[in-house]
């Protein structure tokens, strides 16, 4: 096999995006959100990546940070990259109690948790994250909890179906964008992982992979 076919080869085996599980207690999880958009909601600081389109852009609420920030402003819990090893739960989530037993049952260890809302209308243009891949020990799952069919979230030029109650892994490291056409806003509690051998099994074995 030559260098190009290895290439091919290779990538060929990269997951873009995998349905994981349908979540147990969708409604409770619902449930537990309404409270929390009375919250303070930031919006995102990378807007040079989206569209805010005519009735809002792209926020976020911060529920899970490293612990160093967790007395620090909201903006540096929801955005911050850190190297941190200790993770701090936010008062929004031990507020939470069936959002919380959902976190806590990821036999992985879990870094940052948001919720990312992103609004009628917007749009989040292509882009990587640099890193956050299955392959590179870092993955990012996505639990859609208020969502439409007039969403439409791509990776690596593939849709992503995701319904409301389902768990995802997204490849971020490839090429993502999300467009909302519809009239409501859509809401991913967004969770960032340390891969480790469950989780690696339960991508490797997903109901839908691509």
């Amino acid at each position: 096999m030559d260098f190009l076919s290895k290439i091919r080869h290779l990538d060929m085996d990269i997951c873009s995006f995998a349905l994981l599980a349908q979540v147990p207690n969708t409604i409770s999880l619902q449930q537990e959100l309404t409270p929390l958009l009375q919250h303070e909601w930031l919006p995102h600081i990378n807007q040079r990546d989206y569209h805010s389109g005519s009735q809002g852009g792209w926020d976020v609420l911060a529920l899970r940070c490293a612990e160093e920030y967790h007395a620090a402003h909201p903006i540096l819990q929801a955005f911050s990259i850190s190297a941190a090893n200790e993770w701090d739960n936010l008062p929004a989530l031990e507020s939470s109690p069936t959002l919380l037993d959902f976190i806590q049952s990821l036999a992985c260890p879990v870094k940052s948790v948001r919720f990312m809302r992103l609004h009628a209308g917007a749009e989040i243009k292509p882009h990587r994250d640099q890193g956050l891949s299955l392959e590179q020990g870092e993955a990012r799952l996505h639990l859609p909890l208020q969502t439409h069919d007039q969403l439409y979230f791509y990776v690596n030029d593939q849709r992503v179906p995701m319904q409301a109650g389902e768990l995802w892994y997204i490849n971020a490291d490839q090429s993502h964008w999300v467009a909302n056409k519809g009239s409501s806003a859509r809401i991913n509690l967004v969770i960032d992982c340390k891969v480790n051998s469950w989780l690696r099994e339960l991508i490797h074995g997903a109901k839908i992979k691509a």
